[in-house]
């Protein structure tokens, strides 16, 4: 575990240091939410959604992250964020929203998937399942599934993509096919915040951007779950969470991620 915490800790001190430039396409309901938690952290967002200069703004991003809203003019710039992905090899992160809903939803990330080598996939437990394959799908954009519904779906679709899988729930599951570290804390209320996920996506890709998509990716959850409880223990109800959650994370120091709840778990037909 010493192994694992230092390298979360050197994710979070990487990213601090190089404040990297974000390119988020996301939902409509959450671009201020996604700004605001990470500069915070200390990242800096641009927030394009136009498909004539998605690729010009990925040349220049450090990391990437690509939210399906699907609203009617986001398809296009999601196309065009995977086209640059794909040629110019940046990190980037997938937020598969509503994953199996529908058929046109499951139709368009299938296309993205296509396209483009994601560095990570972060979704609730039942979006998981629909991309692997091994579920209907989630109720809306919200998960009908717990994490451990998913635990064999994330491992396998980590295995068949090459990339790290993570999946919300009461303890988030990180695994990159081969290994695989539950990440406790945060707090019930983040489900009653709009865009709660869409930001730990924007911050995963910070993260992975400034270190690499393991240690990113588990730095991100961490990091999240670890402010969120600390602004849980001062808040009232999910509004007061919400602003605090922002000062947290503002205040979070890469030595505070010692204390951080990971727990490794073995995977089976691991190398």
């Amino acid at each position: 575990m010493d192994g694992l915490r230092e390298g979360v800790v050197g994710a979070w001190r990487e990213m601090r240091a190089a404040r990297p430039l974000v390119l988020c396409i996301t939902n409509r309901v959450t671009p201020q939410r996604l700004a605001d938690v990470l500069l915070a952290a200390g990242a800096s967002p641009v927030m394009a959604d136009n498909p004539r200069e998605v690729a010009q703004m990925a040349a220049i991003a450090g990391g990437i992250l690509l939210n399906t809203g699907l609203h009617e003019t986001q398809p296009a710039s999601l196309a065009a964020a995977a086209e640059a992905i794909a040629a110019l090899g940046k990190p980037a992160v997938l937020d598969p929203v509503g994953a199996g809903a529908t058929a046109y939803r499951s139709d368009e990330i299938a296309a993205l998937l296509g396209r483009a080598r994601f560095a990570a996939i972060r979704g609730n437990a039942s979006e998981i399942r629909a991309l692997a394959g091994t579920g209907g799908g989630a109720r809306g954009v919200d998960s009908a599934d717990e994490s451990d519904a998913a635990r064999g779906a994330a491992v396998g679709l980590a295995r068949d993509r090459g990339c790290v899988v993570a999946v919300s729930g009461e303890r988030d599951l990180v695994t990159d096919g081969e290994r695989v570290v539950r990440v406790g804390g945060g707090h019930e209320w983040l489900t009653r915040i709009t865009g709660a996920g869409c930001a730990l996506g924007g911050l995963t890709a910070a993260c992975a951007a400034a270190s690499d998509p393991w240690s990113g990716t588990l730095a991100a959850h961490a990091a999240f779950a670890l402010a969120a409880g600390r602004a849980a223990a001062r808040a009232t109800g999910p509004g007061t969470l919400s602003v605090l959650l922002l000062d947290e994370l503002a205040a979070l120091e890469a030595e505070d991620l010692l204390g951080a709840d990971l727990a490794k778990e073995a995977v089976a037909g691991a190398a």
